[in-house]
């Protein structure tokens, strides 16, 4: 399958970046390059652009949309290792940086990845096809108390206790080995009149395990602090969530930094001496327009957040 990705609030984010001809800019889920295409599209000869995906059919198919263009280094990591990377291309400070939290449509759409709970594939969910960590994992190594966890707090489902308690059952007769037979089990978790009420079933519970298996959640408030500590002054830090849990992290990540006073608030002034680190460019998210959405479905719960380095 050809490697797609819609680029979700494309020209909010090439807005967002303020993008300086010759400056350098990270994409740290470069996907199918319709952002960084952009961003390069600005860029002089004399600016650079570093490609980072964790998944080697997106870097494949980026080089292909961006052969054109001579000033772009491509890196197969993980967007958490931003530190590394600069240093291992011996660049210690860039102009801006973004990340596209979603899942691309390819992943989704290409059954063997086993992200989608609407084809049947074997449990995987791995971004990085490298890893020997999955989603067969998790279902089927992990504890009831570890599993209810999970499902309750990444994928905020009612009914996390039943599912977990539903798997562990199920996998006593025989392992849990594609994801058919993982919605079979969600479903049968979930009381009927609850079934035909909302999105599918089975939404939350694969965001869960798809948010562990690839540590989605916990990487994120050390990648933020390394990244804006790798920016310029002036610099731009974009990030593009697609769920409140990703949400409330960047949200309070970038509040934290733009205000990291821990001073009782009834002191008269500061003395912890925590002075900003950066400036908050839009502090309620943007949205998509109605005009995407409409274009394009998944772009419906997406929303940007943008700070500046100070």
């Amino acid at each position: 399958m050809e490697f797609k990705h819609v680029s979700v609030l494309l020209n909010e984010c090439i807005e967002a970046l303020n993008i300086k001809e010759n400056g350098i800019y990270v994409d740290g889920t470069l996907g199918g390059a319709g952002h960084s295409s952009h961003i390069l599209s600005n860029l002089s000869k004399d600016g650079m652009l570093i490609g980072i995906d964790q998944d080697q059919d997106a870097l494949k198919a980026a080089k292909e949309k961006l052969k054109d263009f001579e000033n772009v280094k491509y890196v197969h990591s993980n967007f958490y290792n931003i530190d590394s990377i600069l240093n291992d291309l011996d660049i210690e400070k860039v102009d801006g940086i973004l990340m596209d939290l979603g899942v691309s449509s390819y992943q989704l759409d290409e059954a063997s990845r086993g992200f989608s709970y609407m084809k049947d594939a074997p449990l995987d969910m791995r971004m990085n096809r490298e890893s020997d960590f999955s989603a067969y994992n998790i279902v089927n190594n992990y504890d009831e108390d570890s599993l209810y966890k999970i499902i309750k707090d990444y994928g905020e489902e009612r009914f996390a206790k039943r599912i977990a308690n539903f798997i562990i059952n199920r996998r006593i007769e025989k392992p849990i080995e594609t994801t058919f037979e993982l919605v079979d089990i969600i479903k049968a978790a979930i009381p009927a009149k609850m079934r035909r009420e909302g999105p599918h079933p089975a939404k939350r519970t694969f965001q869960a395990i798809r948010i562990e298996v690839n540590s989605e959640l916990k990487i994120l408030n050390k990648t933020i602090e390394d990244g804006v500590n790798r920016l310029n002054k002036g610099g731009r830090m974009a990030i593009i969530t697609f769920h409140s849990l990703e949400d409330r992290i960047v949200k309070l990540k970038f509040r934290e930094l733009e205000n990291p006073c821990t001073c009782p608030k009834e002191f008269p002034m500061c003395i912890c001496g925590k002075s900003p680190l950066v400036k908050n460019i839009a502090k309620k998210g943007i949205a998509p327009t109605k005009e995407e959405i409409e274009e394009n479905p998944r772009s419906r719960s997406a929303k940007l957040r943008v700070i500046e380095k100070l």
